[in-house]
């Protein structure tokens, strides 16, 4: 429960992500700790122990980049983790917009095409919210693996479910899926699965919430988030989100 000793406290007074460029809601900007804002403190985290481990400073790619909350977020934190490139993947490219917020390389690419492959090696792949929007994602994942040197790591994260359900919630969200939309449904026990068929193993899974009040007053409390960290790291097939960190061996 490693996450439960990690900084929270400066999502409370962070400048960088109240302002109007970066994505999230109005709602999560107005309160001093948004549970929306767990993925990116979770990558955050997971980032830095990797760079205190590394002997050099990471290669990094980030597959599904969006507008690049990641590095946005990254770069706001009070220890910056230093890395040698910082590699954008995504299929609509948003260069201008990337290159500003300190992203290094750009590749564009369609995750689920069959010849999808990673432009190099890398030391940490991040994948934040984007398996769940890809039909296939077991395939996505093992493409991204071959491309992590030995001892890298994976870092992800996406919505959840416990394992009873997921099979039933994905025909569900198959059939009224919007494009673009979620079309794949996780639990723990598949993300175990999906490691293990990558050559990859879990190092560290962790749910993020018992509930995500949506900018109510709660979530202006730093208790009620570190009552929220504790329940996922006891129930982490507990419907919400849940981030892990897969590794391959050296």
């Amino acid at each position: 429960m490693q996450q439960l000793q990690w900084d929270l406290s400066f999502l409370a007074d962070n400048s960088v992500v109240r302002t109007k460029r970066f994505g999230i809601p109005a709602e999560a900007k107005a309160v001093r700790y948004p549970i929306r804002l767990l993925r990116y403190w979770f990558g955050y985290h997971l980032l830095r122990v990797e760079a205190q481990r590394s002997p050099r400073p990471l290669e990094v790619a980030e597959v599904g980049v969006h507008t690049g909350q990641m590095l946005e977020f990254l770069g706001s934190a009070p220890v910056v983790p230093t890395f040698a490139r910082w590699t954008a993947v995504d299929a609509v490219m948003l260069t201008e917009k990337l290159r500003q917020a300190g992203y290094t390389d750009f590749f564009e690419a369609n995750l689920e095409d069959p010849s999808f492959d990673l432009p190099a090696d890398y030391d940490v792949a991040v994948m934040l919210h984007i398996l769940e929007h890809l039909f296939e994602p077991e395939e996505a994942l093992q493409k991204v693996a071959r491309r992590i040197r030995p001892g890298g790591a994976i870092i992800g994260g996406f919505p959840v479910v416990p394992d009873l359900l997921a099979r039933i919630r994905q025909s569900q969200v198959r059939k009224n899926a919007a494009p673009m939309g979620h079309v794949s449904v996780f639990s723990p026990a598949r993300v175990r699965r999906m490691a293990a068929d990558s050559g990859l193993r879990v190092e560290f899974m962790s749910g993020a919430f018992f509930l995500r009040s949506k900018g109510s007053p709660l979530e202006n409390s730093a208790l009620w988030a570190r009552f929220n960290l504790l329940w996922g790291a006891t129930l982490p097939w507990w419907p919400g989100e849940i981030y892990w960190l897969m590794r391959k061996p050296a």
